[in-house]
């Protein structure tokens, strides 16, 4: 019996260990080879998207940008948070308090800059629908990276200020010796849900029944002139029809996105203490993540140009001299 329990033990040298999360040998098999199997893929996925952006010249674009900001915290999120999540799927911690500490703060930063990522992508669809005579003199390559920098920036603040008791002290809240436990207190918990989920809620929501009533608006009257138009209209409203359609793949983005992080606000909301980290590895935090690797998926099925840049990349294509300049749209 003492075996056994030295066997349930983080650390069976020590008494102090905190003990294993018992699950069957092959359920836990089943999940950690699942879970292992979206981190894979959110990383590949997520790192073509980033090749690709950066790689090709046709795709350096406003939009574009702000979805290469999206895929960097998405690639972050396969690279570091799902491995440590998958670490710690048993309840044990093994890479000391620092590691500790910056899971967390790694954890608040990706999701803050995703939550941010989202607003300036509805942003730039509302003023590319609603106000298009003005959308290249008011969205511009610079305004964008300052708008994406600032965006990094403010996460990175944010992230601190909500834990910076914890980034002192990361063993603050620990109960035994391998645990990673965060506590964040009310007031700092409710900013965070304001910050990162119902204040951007409420904006992307805004924006998007706005860029829909204009949307289909603008349809209607491209159904209504097809048979009448010139050269130059066809070209405008086949510009039209491209920014109509750019929305709507991104007005799916972040609809998914939305439904991957409400179960863990709601969790959050609804839970009886304000205990972070007895469900770090939890469903809820898995489908928060799990949007991390949906984003590229849904850039495969709507945007052409990435499944021709992941032709480009996996024939080498692009370690040809010049490939920069190949036309991808």
């Amino acid at each position: 019996m003492e075996a056994l329990d030295e066997a349930e033990l983080c650390f069976p040298q020590m008494n102090t260990s905190c003990r294993r999360t018992a699950r069957p040998y092959v359920e836990t098999t089943l999940i950690n080879s699942v879970l292992a199997c979206i981190t894979v893929l959110t990383v590949i996925l997520n790192l073509l998207v980033i090749i690709s952006i950066s790689h090709f010249k046709q795709l350096h674009t406003t939009t574009n940008l702000l979805l290469l900001s999206l895929a960097v915290a998405d690639f972050l999120v396969g690279l570091l948070q799902m491995p440590l999540l998958l670490l710690h799927n048993q309840g044990c911690w093994y890479l000391g308090d620092a590691m500790c500490g910056m899971h967390y703060f790694l954890g608040f930063l990706v999701v803050s800059v995703s939550v941010g990522s989202m607003v300036l992508i509805s942003v730039d669809r509302y003023i590319a629908i609603c106000d298009p005579m003005f959308y290249t003199t008011r969205v511009t390559l610079t305004r964008v990276k300052l708008c994406v920098c600032l965006c990094w920036i403010f996460s990175v603040v944010h992230s601190s200020w909500i834990l910076r008791d914890f980034l002192r002290e990361p063993d603050m809240y620990n109960s035994c010796y391998g645990d990673c436990v965060v506590v964040v207190n009310f007031a700092e918990g409710l900013v965070d849900l304001i910050a990162t989920f119902l204040g951007p809620i409420l904006i992307i929501i805004i924006l998007y029944l706005r860029v829909f009533v204009v949307a289909v608006s603008q349809a209607r009257a491209m159904r209504s002139h097809v048979t009448s138009i010139t050269l130059e209209r066809s070209q405008t409203v086949k510009a039209a029809k491209s920014e109509i359609k750019a929305a709507r793949t991104l007005g799916i983005v972040v609809i998914v996105f939305l439904l991957c992080s409400c179960p863990y606000y709601c969790f959050t909301v609804a839970a009886e203490s304000n205990l972070v980290g007895a469900s770090t590895s939890g469903i809820e935090i898995w489908f928060l993540y799990l949007n991390s690797s949906l984003n590229p998926i849904i850039y495969v099925f709507f945007y052409p140009w990435f499944r021709k840049t992941i032709k480009h990349i996996f024939t080498l294509q692009i370690l040809q001299p010049g490939s920069h300049e190949v036309s991808v749209m």
